[in-house]
């Protein structure tokens, strides 16, 4: 059984002046046909507020059965039914979707021939199918289960597409009902059971629409909540049930708005916001005589009574028109209805229910088509949020966490909410609810609120000091507030150290209030207190400590300022470990030392300490994304200062030995890069650790060469630095020759270092057999000291691969006769062993 609350949602109604006693009924579009009680006549009336003037009369052809209206005729049936002798009743059924295809009753379709009816458009899609069976054993009788009022309810919404000539409802709603009960399932996307109604008494006819269910019984009409808007609202917009949005759920239970008495209801229609009831009462009916006949034998009493005589005159009959309230008026009665409940109890569930359903109520009325009064109508909406805000709020149940999407929506600051929290606390002397406690947190750390006034902030301390004084540390790291008392942070924190123990997130609160307050001795006492390896996990357990906002809005706090100027790699770690705990994106912490370093002396983009944080990075990191990223971004830095060779006079937080030694990405150095780029190579020491940092790199395994080609074209090779560069990348790319090249021309000293580290069997006989002809060209004397030693090097390989006859094609015609003999005797040697 639904329970019935006792509001008002009719508002005035009016009797239709009609000539004949009606029959049937049917309204559509403003209007009302009435069929007269012969079945040959049907008038139509224009519904107006508080009269229905007659539009026209017209007779049929025959005995209208049943009337039902379109939007662009009513249709009159006039075919009879012959019932059935008996029925079968099998057990209860209920299959949904396509398991309805196997309820084994086959459906065809006939074409009328209407220019309406699209004849290839047609199909037949079973949505449902359920099979009701009355229990014999539990006195239920065979009426009990006749099915009335079967209804496809479609809802549209307002965000239909104007360019479409169709509408497409956003949702549909199939309603059928038994005597003592009804049943609504949603069929847009699956087919689900939506709401049940127990009825209180029995009835032959409901009607559904977007707010309400009327249903009639003998001598009541019904009003009932529907969970259409629910459904839709979920079916409009993704963000409901997020942290965002919410609504209350479809699966809440129905309840009973409404039971206005009537005397002999028949049947009953709606169009807009008006219904239209047929009644017709006997004045004494057969089940009124049998009533009176039970209760004359039942009695045990010898007074005799004269039966009543039945009346002659039959019947009498009248045709109403009932007018309905406004949604925002029945919207405020609800909620001052529900502030009844809440003075008696603020958690009662009745309150909430009643809010609920009025909530729903101006749901469903912003979703559909276009009201003169919207304005008024979102006003009333996000006033209804924050009504359901104020419920949510002071549950410590399950679904307290709804306080902030409801209080989202309900457009008020935080400052309103605290003010209407601590003002309800106040008068009802209990402790702060867990979903306004929720709603405060969430707001805090998600960084989405205004920031606090000092009294407002000074509020919020003292509301956690109270209900949760281990989150002060989190609280009191907030942008939003920063215009609290510092002395009255540093107060509540000593005390909850003095209740609770210290914790390293305390002390570092605690350093960072010392620090606003000017206090450097107090400042370095607490950070004295514990090593700065527990100082990294403290900031990875409050971020905010050193940055606060997200996205292209990082700001660094006053603590990470300070840091900067005394304790830069300790800042360092904190933010990679901020970063390999998801805790701060690599973005975010660029921004974070860009504006770190924006009053440095440094004059290029990348600022030493944010390039100290990549490398810090580079050690620390496992994914590949970022390590691609760092490298390129690295490789940049190295190649820019190298070639641009400003001195900015800031030393580097690691060497490029202590970046060998401690990431797997930067390689040694190979024998021939040093005698390129020796440690007393002629450059300032700055650019000599970019060198040998951008040189291990390419030595490393991990760097993709092809990536960085582009940087290489600003980076010249007029002197070793920038050569070594090029010929580590050309061998990278399996470029030995033109790399050779470059080393016979600029530095041949490095040409058999180079070809033992890079060149192996056969590759390396033929590029040597080409080395020691190009060897030819160097005809300085500077140079012939270094030519001797290149090509006896040289022909110690080759004569162990080549035979003699090739090796004897290979020497010059004008070279020196001992100088070869030695090579061309081990190569004969060689040859006869094989």
């Amino acid at each position: 059984m639904v329970h019935v609350y006792n509001c008002h949602p009719f508002a005035s109604q009016h009797i239709v002046p009609t000539e004949q006693e009606p029959g049937l009924v049917c309204c559509g579009g403003g209007a009302l046909f009435v069929v007269s009680a012969g079945g040959c006549k049907i008038e139509a009336y224009q519904m107006q507020e508080d009269q229905c003037p007659l539009i026209c009369r017209f007779s049929t052809m025959g005995t209208v059965l049943s009337i039902q209206h379109s939007q662009t005729e009513a249709k009159l049936q006039n075919i009879p039914h012959e019932p059935d002798d008996f029925f079968v009743f099998p057990k209860h059924l209920e299959l949904l979707g396509d398991d309805a295809k196997d309820c084994g009753i086959s459906v065809s379709l006939e074409w009328t021939g209407m220019e309406t009816e699209a004849k290839n458009n047609m199909g037949i899609t079973y949505v449902l199918y359920r099979r009701f069976a009355p229990d014999f054993f539990q006195g239920c009788s065979v009426e009990e289960t006749c099915l009335h009022s079967l209804q496809l309810h479609p809802m549209y919404t307002g965000n239909q597409d104007g360019t479409s000539d169709t509408k497409e409802p956003s949702c549909i709603f199939c309603f059928f009902s038994l005597p003592n009960a009804g049943y609504m399932y949603s069929l847009k996307s699956t087919v689900e059971l939506i709401s049940s109604y127990q009825y209180p008494e029995k009835t032959h006819h409901a009607v559904l629409c977007d707010q309400f269910l009327y249903a009639l019984t003998r001598n009541a009409l019904q009003c009932f909540s529907v969970r259409c808007s629910a459904v839709a609202a979920r079916a409009e917009d993704p963000y409901i049930d997020t942290t965002m949005k919410a609504c209350p759920p479809f699966t809440m239970e129905v309840c009973g708005l409404r039971i206005q008495l009537f005397i002999g209801l028949k049947s009953l229609c709606r169009d807009g916001n008006h219904i239209v009831l047929l009644t017709a009462a006997d004045v004494e009916s057969k089940e009124e005589t049998e009533r009176t006949a039970r209760r004359t034998i039942s009695r045990k009493t010898s007074v005799s009574s004269k039966p009543k005589e039945p009346n002659e005159s039959g019947h009498g009959w009248n045709l109403y028109v009932i007018n309905t309230v406004s949604t925002l008026q029945l919207y405020r009665e609800m909620v001052e209805y529900s502030k009844r409940y809440g003075q008696t109890s603020p958690l009662s569930h009745n309150c909430l229910h009643l809010l609920s359903e009025a909530h729903l109520l101006l749901r469903a009325a912003l979703l559909g088509q276009e009201t003169s009064d919207k304005v008024q109508l979102q006003e009333a909406f996000k006033e209804s949020c924050a009504h359901l805000g104020d419920c949510f709020s002071r549950l410590d149940k399950r679904d307290c966490h709804l306080a902030l999407p409801y209080y989202k929506m309900s457009g008020l600051s935080v400052t309103e909410v605290i003010q209407r929290n601590v003002a309800m606390c106040s008068s009802t002397v209990s402790d702060y609810g867990s979903g306004f406690l929720f709603f405060l947190k969430h707001s805090l750390y998600e960084e989405t609120m205004e920031e606090l006034s000092e009294e407002t902030a000074n509020t919020v301390l003292d509301i956690f000091s109270k209900a949760e004084p281990g989150q002060l540390p989190h609280v009191v790291s907030s942008l939003f507030m920063m215009k609290a008392n510092p002395g009255c942070v540093l107060a509540h924190l000593e005390q909850l150290e003095a209740s609770g123990g210290p914790s390293v997130t305390l002390t570092l609160c605690k350093a960072a209030h010392a620090l606003r307050l000017g206090d450097l001795q107090l400042y370095q006492q607490q950070m004295d207190r514990h090593a700065e390896m527990l100082q990294v996990y403290g900031f990875i357990d409050e971020p905010k400590l050193l940055l606060h906002g997200r996205g292209k809005a990082v700001v660094p706090t006053q603590l990470a300022q300070h840091l900067h100027d005394t304790q830069d790699g300790l800042l360092v770690a904190a933010v990679v470990a901020l970063h390999e705990n998801s805790k701060v994106k690599l973005e975010e912490a660029d921004l974070f030392f860009q504006e770190l370093c924006k009053d440095s002396v440094e004059t290029q983009s990348s600022p030493q300490l944010l390039v100290d944080f990549w490398e810090a990075l580079l050690v620390a990191s496992s994914q590949e994304a970022i390590i691609h990223e760092l490298l390129f971004r690295l490789t940049s830095v190295y190649i820019d200062r190298i070639t641009r060779r400003d001195c900015s006079g800031i030393k580097a937080l690691k060497t490029a030995e202590d970046l060998i030694n401690s990431c797997s990405h930067y390689g040694l150095l190979f024998p021939w890069v040093s005698i390129l780029t020796p440690t007393h190579f002629n450059i300032i020491h700055d650019h000599q650790e970019d060198l040998q940092k951008l040189q291990s790199l390419l030595c490393g395994p991990t760097l993709d060469v092809s990536s960085i080609l582009p940087l290489l074209e600003q980076l010249p090779d007029t002197d070793n630095a920038g050569l070594s560069v090029h010929v580590l990348c050309a061998t990278k790319l399996g470029q030995h020759e033109s790399s050779i090249e470059w080393l016979l021309d600029r530095c041949p000293q490095a040409i058999i270092p180079y070809a033992n580290h890079e060149l192996q069997n056969d590759k390396l006989v033929n590029l040597l057999v080409k080395r020691f002809l190009l060897c030819q060209r160097i005809k300085t004397t500077h140079m012939l000291m270094m030519l001797a030693l290149s090509s006896d090097h040289t022909l110690v390989v080759v004569a162990m691969e080549l035979n003699p006859l090739e090796f004897l094609d290979l020497l010059p015609n004008d070279g020196t006769a001992h100088f070869f003999l030695p090579h061309l005797l081990e190569c004969s040697q060689k040859n006869l062993l094989t």
